[in-house]
């Protein structure tokens, strides 16, 4: 998160190369000169300095496929029938489905066989059909699209970016996972046709029906489609196809038919149904449907906007700059990043906080135009005189108080002598003289009203809350903070952050703090001691979590129960989580029981950490499996402090964080299982929010010789293993005995065994999973291609290549790691949604299977958990201190993590092939390259989408030994396509000429 200021998406939005742009690939070659010493060219300055003084742009990608078409020919049979059937066909499986598939349904259809010739000039019908390879290794395995529109009969120029569609973006560290636009999206609609398939661009990528064939029964009652087309309007990122039994049990108390999950093409009229995984067709997302009559639209941002009340706004605001004037002032657009900063003025309500956007287009115009006023309404003879009769309604230039500054305001009242004013730009309201009132200029009507409003999320049922008012007018009025956007529309739903002390402040979560009810939370006082203590999770630092009897504990426990009853009796799908946030506060299950949970990090849209604040588990599940806290309940509930208590204990000479495997485990199996446990408090320490304590397994808390901690302290527990380090951050696990599951099967609790680690002292306030993972700016650490391991001596297969189109092709790719122009690491954009479908499930699968030693080798594969994802990686080396280096085989960025962080990398994840390419410049002469010419490299290259026309391809065995000359192309620019090449020669030429 601190690094969200200056993340992202993407501004700029052009689709495909221009004939008239299209410059000389050879393009300026460099001399071939030393770097050391040299004088930065004047053009260039203003663009090192500027990066080296603030963090790289992030942005997530945009995904696309790319694809180009063969050719077949066939034998005599008649061309005509059977082309009206197929687009008879695709007209009842518009999203598409498997080539292979296509014999079987038309035979079903139409009684009689297809000709095996058709199949083959399927690729040649680009009037009824379009053929599209897959990734996969097996080129037989094609998906058939209806036709696109052709709206033009004239040859298109060349295209460098197809159409594509949207899908969730992978990373881990940037913090939006929302759907991108392509490059082919992001500018006002060709005329051109295009290469890829035609859907809609909120349908997912390679959008297919069922590889099964149809089966009886052949539809679905209205009913039971009414009631699943219910649960996926809940989930707009896309539901796994098995999670429906389950999710529809608990919402609708029946059972899903059975033959519905083998039949997943009789919901084609509701959902697009993905198939992230050709070689497992039962693992399938599925997608509602858009509804085009929704009498909904997007505007130029992107934003969400209700077509009639777009159209009230406009007219009240136009209504409102027209008094006593003809001009109108344009619509306020809210910003496209995600994490855009802003200031918050007041809140008189949570659900209308009053902000005004920081940065280019915003505060920085408002300046310019206030300048602008302050000069153009001088004390000069020629300045203009006050309103004689200002209007209500009417807007007028003010000079304020301070007598130097000329704003811009509404008029709200008028008296005798005073005038009561809304200053439009900067959200308040005051009573000034009618001397001081002037008429607006209509240059003055250009930029919008910068004063707007939000909505905090999760604050809603509480929005006029003194507690929370008061909480909120405490942490975050007239502060600069970051906001993150979570809906766009007329007043945008958002999730405030402030970012200036060393740990990041959730502020929506702090305030719903605020209606904690602090004679719930349990007694702690120091030498006090405690019985009936239950130890509820024993972390792999050392950490304890415990739960004491209370007031609190004895009142959840009630409100939770009733919870169970009253989900027994609902038969309804308003309780499922359909946007999850960091700091939201609902349900999940526990040990079979709705327990109280904390979204901790987003992993994409369907993966999320949570953490069970009433007994200190933190757990990856998906988010199906959670649910909103029931209205009749929520208050009572929020009322309640967390039950879990964090506790250490005292007097042993090794801190939290040393612990050794043998010594966590030997404490789980002493007190995890015991429910008479007993406490006395020594410490209290306020800034680590920690108890420190003496435990016992009985009430003999009188005799410290009877401890936990003395039984330890002369013990052997504590000596270190050779070669093991272990830290604070190493999450540990419920024993096996009392919670966790070895396999990752899904249970009633939390989807397997749950994480139980310590609460993080920094919450975790960005998505995991929104876009490619590289190194930022000049900090990156990659710096050059890993070796050539050796063999592999596990059984299991490396992921097949990864497909790419011979050379003088032109690919999509986002660029996840930039070193300098002859190194950097590509990404292609065809599979990126299946890499964020991959992780999610890696998270799933790792963070509910128990830790076990790993023999780790040089240059073999693994998984390895990097911050909060698990990577698919390489080992480049293990030290002697228990860390290991390694090299991540799809975002190309080399890491230190500890050798407890390393798991088996299982077959299930080596199908996908690895996504990350090593890559060149194509254009320039092999040259030393200076930080300089790095820093302009990295700033127009890394983490952006661009087009790689392909120069030469080095293959290899291995993926991580193949790389690509490329010439890279940024087509963000309306006007003119930019060759990186070119820019990069012109620096090394004005670095020469300077000389």
């Amino acid at each position: 998160m601190r690094d969200g200021q200056s993340e992202g998406k993407t501004g700029a939005h052009p689709n495909k190369m221009s004939n008239q742009n299209t410059p000389s690939r050879k393009g300026n070659t460099p001399a071939e000169k030393s770097d050391k010493r040299m004088t930065l060219p004047s053009r260039f300055q203003k663009e090192v300095h500027a990066h080296l003084s603030r963090n790289s742009q992030q942005t997530g990608p945009p995904m696309n496929l790319n694809e180009s078409l063969g050719s077949g020919k066939g034998k005599p049979y008649n061309p005509q029938q059977v082309q009206g059937r197929i687009r008879e066909i695709l007209g009842k499986y518009s999203n598409g489905f498997w080539v292979s598939k296509l014999p079987q349904i038309y035979r079903e259809l139409y009684k009689q066989d297809m000709p095996t010739e058709a199949i083959k000039d399927l690729e040649t019908w680009t009037h009824i059909c379009t053929v599209e390879k897959t990734c996969s290794s097996n080129p037989s395995e094609l998906l058939l699209y209806p036709a696109k529109e052709q709206t033009t009969t004239s040859s298109p120029p060349p295209i460098l970016k197809p159409n594509s569609t949207t899908a969730p973006v992978p990373s881990s560290n940037t913090p939006g996972d929302k759907p991108m636009q392509s490059p082919a999206q992001q500018r006002p609609p060709s005329t051109h046709p295009t290469r890829s398939g035609s859907r809609s661009p909120q349908t997912p990528p390679s959008s297919s029906s069922s590889p099964s064939p149809p089966s009886s029964p052949a539809t679905l009652s209205p009913d039971l489609k009414l009631k699943l087309e219910e649960l996926l309007v809940k989930y707009s990122n896309g539901l796994w196809a098995h999670a429906l039994p389950k999710l529809f049990q608990d919402t609708y108390k029946f059972k899903l038919p059975g033959h519905v999950l083998e039949n997943l093409h009789l919901l084609s009229d509701i959902c697009t149904i993905d198939y992230p995984m050709p070689d497992n067709p039962k693992r399938a997302i599925l997608y509602r449907r858009s509804s085009s009559g929704d009498g909904g639209g997007e505007d130029e941002n992107c934003n969400r906007r209700n077509s009639s009340a777009s159209e009230e706004e406009l007219r009240v605001r136009q209504e409102l700059g027209r008094r006593l004037s003809n001009h109108a002032v344009p619509s306020l657009q809210i910003p496209k990043e995600e994490y855009p900063s802003v200031l918050v003025v007041e809140a008189t309500n949570t659900n209308g906080v009053i902000l005004r956007y920081i940065g280019e287009g915003y505060s920085q115009a408002q300046e310019s135009m206030e300048d602008e006023m302050r000069e153009f309404y001088g004390l000069n003879q020629s300045s203009p005189t006050p309103l004689s009769s200002p209007s209500s309604g009417q807007l007028v230039a003010v000079r304020a108080e301070e007598e130097e500054e000329i704003l811009r305001a509404q008029v709200c009242e008028v008296m005798a002598d005073k005038v009561k004013v809304y200053y439009v730009d900067h959200g308040f309201s005051e009573v000034i003289s009618k001397t001081k009132v002037f008429e607006l200029h209509e240059k003055f009507f250009q930029l919008p009203f910068q004063a707007t409003k939000c909505k905090l999320a999760g604050l809603e049922p509480f929005c006029q809350e003194p507690a929370v008012l008061k909480k909120f007018e405490t942490m975050a009025s007239g502060k600069i903070l970051l906001a993150e956007i979570l809906e766009r529309g007329q007043t945008p739903l958002v999730v405030l952050y402030d970012t200036s002390q060393d740990d990041d402040v959730n502020i929506n979560a702090a305030c719903m703090k605020a209606l904690q009810d602090k004679t719930l939370a349990s007694p702690l006082q120091v030498n006090s001691a405690y019985m009936n203590v239950t130890v509820r999770s024993v972390c792999s630092d050392g950490t304890i979590y415990c739960q004491l009897p209370s007031r609190g504990l004895a009142k959840l426990n009630e409100i939770l129960e009733n919870i169970e009853t009253y989900f027994h009796s609902q038969v309804t799908s308003e309780f499922l989580v359909s946007r999850p946030f960091c700091g939201k506060g609902c349900l999940a299950r526990y040990k079979g029981k709705w327990s109280r949970v904390e979204i901790t990090n987003l992993h994409g849209s369907r993966v999320l950490d949570i953490l069970f604040i009433d007994v200190g588990v933190q757990a990856s599940v998906e988010v199906f499996e959670l649910r909103e806290i029931p209205p009749p309940f929520l208050r009572d509930l929020m009322a309640i402090p967390p039950q879990a208590v964090k506790c250490c204990l005292a007097d042993l000479a090794v801190s939290v964080g040393s612990w050794t495997p043998d010594a966590v485990q030997w404490l789980r199996e002493k007190v995890l299982n015991t429910t008479d446990c007993s406490m006395k408090v020594a410490k209290v320490d306020e800034t680590k929010r920690c108890i420190y304590v003496h435990l016992f397994t009985d009430k003999n808390f009188h005799d410290p010789a009877r401890s936990l901690n003395h039984q330890m302290a002369q013990s052997d527990l504590f000596k270190q293993q050779p070669d093991v380090f272990l830290t604070s951050h190493s999450p540990g696990k419920i024993s096996t005995a009392t919670l966790s599951s070895k396999t990752p099967s899904t249970s009633d609790y939390t989807n397997g065994s749950p994480t139980s680690a310590s609460v993080p002292a920094k919450p975790h306030l960005r998505r995991a999973l929104s876009g490619p993972k590289g190194g930022g700016g000049g900090s990156t650490t990659t710096t050059s291609p890993p070796e050539t391991p050796s063999a592999p001596s596990s059984s299991l297969q490396l992921p097949p290549l990864l497909e790419l189109p011979p050379a003088g092709n032109n690919i999509d790719v986002y660029v996840s790691v930039a070193c300098h122009p002859g190194h950097f690491v590509l990404q292609p954009w065809r599979d990126m949604y299946k890499l964020v479908v991959l992780m999610g499930e890696m998270i799933l699968y790792y963070n509910k299977t128990e830790e076990k030693p790993v023999n780790i080798e040089k240059n073999q594969i693994y998984a390895a958990k990097v911050e909060n994802s698990w990577h698919r990686v390489l080992v480049k080396g293990v030290l002697t201190n228990g860390l290991v280096s390694v090299y991540e085989l799809d975002y190309g960025k080399h890491e230190l993590v500890s050798c407890t962080q390393l798991r088996p990398l299982i077959k299930e994840f080596r199908q996908l092939p690895f996504q990350g390419i090593t890559a060149q410049l194509a254009g320039l002469k092999p040259r030393q390259w200076s930080e300089e010419a790095s820093i302009v490299f990295r700033n127009h290259v890394e983490k952006k989408p661009l087009v790689a026309q392909l120069e030469a391809i080095q293959e290899a065995t291995n993926a991580w030994d193949r790389k690509l000359t490329v010439f890279l192309v940024d087509t963000s620019q309306e006007e003119r396509d930019i060759w990186v090449h070119d820019i990069m020669a012109e620096f090394a030429d004005e670095l020469t000429n300077e000389l």
